[in-house]
């Protein structure tokens, strides 16, 4: 289901909390508008347009999301879906141009992380109850986890019959040589949304914007003679636990443990898992990562994974494999380890805050 409303002030905390400190209520030229797609809230902003313009830029953006919803849903019909059942079956699929591409990039993101960026371990997400709305309490078979974790389903097992560069309106076929291979885009869509919604406004002239999926964002250009400001979600208190400037394409994303989750005792399990054990990464409440370039979108999201998983003694280790030299982990304790990088750009909200910036 996609519902959108158009509100030109609101403001709302996810896992990156847009911070406009705005002034002058009713006054600035700021256009923004909600939906719920992905799973999640979005919310797109645009500055310094006159509202018709805005507003039908933005439609333009929330159609395409739903566009990718649907075509990336790892549960419901999709092309996505469609190609887990071949996967299942031992046989291949046909797939358009554009989810060759990704797919592409996925393996190759999935290779530098070491495995640890894993969108193959579909099953396992399933397994422990994240492929729903809402999620039981309720721990997984240890037998069926641990057959899917021996079967070891990874990026790597996937294969193109022709050339995985695609060729503009044609697709491909695609097989997986691992019938335990289950897609789950999860960890990337968002980011390639983000970048598809700036693509999407340039091409129509918008000029200064903010893009937000659940927690994701991405900015083009400033808000006015200033940059964009963003929080980055507290993981267990309400509202921020720092703020920064987002210059001008760039991105940042947060994985965090304390939306996609359930509690069975006093362990929290979230929807992170470990494709080397098949469960639930601990010792992590949130990793945010600050991205840039061309593909700033698909980073921010996609990066952010491996270092969540690696916890707090690997997760410096992940970052520079992944080449990122801004990016910090909260660990279980509220202990937040930072590069030096990223720490030059963050305000925190308390000065109490334990910070632990590690080379």
């Amino acid at each position: 289901m996609f519902i959108f409303c158009a509100r030109r002030l609101a403001v709302f905390f996810i896992s990156i909390t847009v911070a406009f400190l705005l002034s002058a209520c009713g006054k600035e030229p700021l256009y923004q508008e909600q939906g719920y797609v992905f799973g999640t809230l979005v919310e797109v902003s645009v500055y310094g347009e006159d509202e018709a313009r805005a507003k039908q830029s933005v439609s333009s953006v929330m159609h395409e999301f739903q566009r990718l919803h649907d075509l990336l849903h790892a549960w419901q019909p999709s092309a996505l879906s469609e190609l887990n059942a071949a996967f299942a079956k031992g046989e291949s699929g046909e797939i358009s141009s554009e989810l060759t591409a990704m797919l592409t990039d996925a393996i190759q993101l999935s290779a530098q992380s070491d495995g640890l960026f894993n969108p193959a371990i579909g099953s396992m997400v399933k397994l422990w109850g994240f492929h729903a709305s809402e999620f039981k309490p309720m721990l997984p078979d240890e037998n069926r986890l641990a057959a899917l974790v021996s079967a070891h389903p990874q990026m790597g097992d996937i294969y193109f019959f022709a050339s995985p560069v695609p060729t503009k309106g044609k697709g491909g076929r695609i097989g997986s040589r691992n019938v335990a291979v289950q897609l789950d885009l999860g960890g990337y869509a968002k980011g390639y949304a983000l970048d598809r919604a700036a693509a999407l406004l340039k091409q129509q002239g918008i000029r200064n914007a903010l893009i937000n999926i659940g927690g994701n964002v991405l900015a083009i250009g400033t808000h006015g003679a200033r940059s964009w400001r963003v929080g980055i979600q507290h993981p267990r208190q309400p509202g921020p636990i720092a703020t920064l400037e987002l210059h001008d394409g760039e991105a940042i994303g947060t994985s965090g443990d304390y939306q996609r989750y359930f509690m069975v005792g006093n362990k929290r399990y979230c929807h992170l898992i470990d494709p080397r054990s098949g469960r639930p990464a601990q010792g992590v409440q949130a990793v945010t990562v600050l991205t840039h370039g061309a593909h700033a979108g698909v980073l921010s999201d996609a990066t952010s994974k491996p270092l969540f998983i690696s916890g707090s003694k690997g997760w410096r280790s992940a970052a520079k494999k992944m080449n990122l030299t801004e990016a910090l982990l909260i660990d279980d304790s509220g202990m937040v380890h930072l590069t030096a990088e990223l720490h030059k750009r963050l305000e925190f909200t308390a000065k109490t805050t334990l910070t632990k910036v590690e080379p």
